[in-house]
Formats: C-alpha cells, structure tokens, sequence
C-alpha cells in the first residue's frame, strides 16, 4: 500500500484512516459472531463510535474544503457537485448506517443487522490511500471495451448452449431441464468449469453438447482474466512513478 503525496504528517495520517477502515472490516465481521457481538457489544459500540467520528469529520472537512480546487469553487453548488463523485458517495454510505440505526431504526434489530453489514464499504476507502488500487481501477478504464465484448461473447454462448441443452435433454429430464431459465444454471456451472453435478446431460447428443460447451467455456469464461493480464502489462511498461526520483509522471 502507498500512501498520499504529503509530508509526514500528512502520510501518518493516511496510515491511520487506512487501518482504521481495515480494523472496522475486522469489526464487521466479529460483529456477525453473535456470542462474541453478545459479549463484547460495548466495545463494539465504542470503536463503532470513534470511527464514526473520524469518517465524519475527514468527510465534513473534505466537502468542507472542495472549494480550494477550481473546479468546486462555489460555496454551495461546487460543494453540492463535490459531494456527487462517487468516492464521496461511498464516504457518505460509510457513515451513513450508524446514524440510520440510531436515529430511523433504533427499534428495528433486522434492519440494525443489515445496516452493520454495509459498513463494508468503508473498505472502498481504501482506493484512496493505495496505488496499486489506484493503478487496477485505469487498467479497468482502459480496458472496459475488451471487456463488454467478453462478457456479451460469453453471455451469448451461455444462452445459446442452455437453449440447445434445454431441447435436447427436456424430454429426458423433464424435472432437471424443466425451462431455458433453469437450464441456465446447468450453463453457468459448465461455462465456469465447476460443474456441481446436479444437473447434468444423460442422452448421448446431451452429453456431445455439454462437452462442447464445457471445452469452450474453458477458454472463452478465461478471456476477461487474459484481457486484464494483458492491461497490467501495458500499465508495467508505461509507469505511473519516475524509476528515478519517484515522483509521479502526468
């Protein structure tokens, strides 16, 4: 993990919001332990309090201070058009719960529950304090074309082959292949080579197809992998940092 451009200060500061957000994911998940929750709740409420208060105050001191870059000058409608960038959003999202909990739905132990659970996008928090997040996030960027058209190339192929399973295999299996919807999972476990065994061909053309379909899948379900392999090799030979003096390069 790389940390902010400031100086000291600025960069312990990083460091402390970024395991702040790992020690509240920790939290999260202890939290859904119920004897541990059980037992422990106070402490759990008193570090869900602090961190709240640190989330809150970086988020109000950030929209706070939007209007020194140009951009989101405006008193009021720069910081408005500050607060609607996603990674705002998620800061908000953040926090959100705890004040939702305790003031909308005190009462209501179910929504308590869900609302705990969605502090795990407080782990989105940490895109900002990480390069090399940074860094997948434009390889994504850079790549999203490739990536529609494996996903459509492959979504294509799952329907074609659940439709074509579902013809051959539904007088057979009646129960099994009852609809081109549920042959759909059969597809799905195919495509992706993990194949649970709960739906599976018996007739001879079934089973031609599956293996078809399976051989096919292995490469086509691979392609988005070796689309972004191939973006994190185009990203190694462009660096984003100076191999001399480690500033960054525009």
């Amino acid at each position: 993990m790389t940390v902010g451009k400031g100086g000291p200060t600025a960069r312990a500061v990083d460091w402390l919001v970024a395991g702040l957000i790992v020690c509240n994911v920790v939290a999260v998940v202890l939290g859904t332990v119920d004897p541990l929750f059980d037992r422990y709740r106070s402490v759990f409420y008193t570090f869900e309090l602090l961190s709240v208060g640190v989330f809150t105050a970086e988020y109000v001191l950030r929209v706070w201070s939007a209007t020194a870059v140009e951009e989101y000058d405006h008193p009021v409608f720069g910081r408005l058009r500050f607060m609607t960038r996603p990674a705002v959003v998620i800061d908000l999202i953040a926090v959100a719960p705890f004040y939702l909990g305790t003031v909308v739905f005190a009462s209501d132990l179910r929504v308590l529950r869900a609302l705990r659970l969605v502090r795990f996008l407080r782990l989105f928090k940490l895109a900002r304090y990480s390069r090399s997040v940074d860094r997948f996030r434009r390889v994504m960027r850079r790549k999203t074309g490739d990536l529609v058209v494996a996903i459509v190339g492959t979504s294509l192929l799952l329907t074609l082959a659940s439709s074509l399973m579902y013809f051959v295999e539904h007088d057979a299996q009646p129960a099994a292949f009852s609809s081109i919807p549920a042959a759909l999972w059969w597809g799905v476990v195919t495509l992706t080579t993990v194949g649970y065994g709960d739906v599976y061909p018996v007739t001879p053309l079934g089973k031609l197809l599956g293996a078809t379909v399976a051989v096919l899948g292995t490469g086509l379900v691979a392609l988005p992998a070796s689309i972004l392999a191939s973006g994190f090799i185009a990203a190694d030979a462009d660096p984003d940092q100076c191999p001399h003096c480690g500033r960054d390069l525009d």
